[in-house]
Parts: C-alpha cells; sequence; structure tokens
C-alpha cells in the first residue's frame, strides 16, 4: 500500500476470476462496515459519525449507478 493511501493492489488481469475477486472484497468490506455501524454504541451515533455513516451509502450508491450505467452501455 502507498503511503498515506487507502487504496490495495489490483490485479492487471481482466478476466471473471479476478473480477469475482473484487466483489468479494466488495461484500467483505460491506459486512465489516454493516458490523461497525450496528455495533456503534447510542453516545458515538453523533452529527458527525451520522454524517460519515451517510456519506458512505452514498458513495456506494454513486459508484453501483455508474456500474448499471456500463453495463447499460455494453449491451449486457
Amino acid at each position: 500500500m502507498l503511503p498515506g493511501s487507502n487504496f490495495f493492489p489490483r490485479p492487471v488481469e481482466m478476466t471473471e476470476a479476478a473480477w469475482r475477486g473484487d466483489v468479494e472484497i466488495l461484500a467483505a468490506e460491506h459486512r465489516k462496515l454493516l458490523d461497525v455501524v450496528l455495533n456503534l454504541p447510542a453516545d458515538r451515533l453523533n452529527k458527525k459519525n451520522l454524517h460519515l455513516i451517510r456519506g458512505a451509502a452514498a458513495h456506494d450508491l454513486y459508484h453501483a449507478g455508474q456500474i448499471r450505467l456500463l453495463r447499460r452501455l455494453s449491451g449486457k
């Protein structure tokens, strides 16, 4: 990982296996995020943390929309 970066190394190959691996990483990270949010103590549900949670959800929805658009444009 690069210093100051939260990006992980990406596979160079454009294969179905690489795609499935990416999907599994995404699902695992979502499970971790959901676990953190569900176990967040009530006293930590402040304005700042709620903003971060909503922001993470909005970010994922934005990318989901991009994927749907790309799939539609590709004819799949």
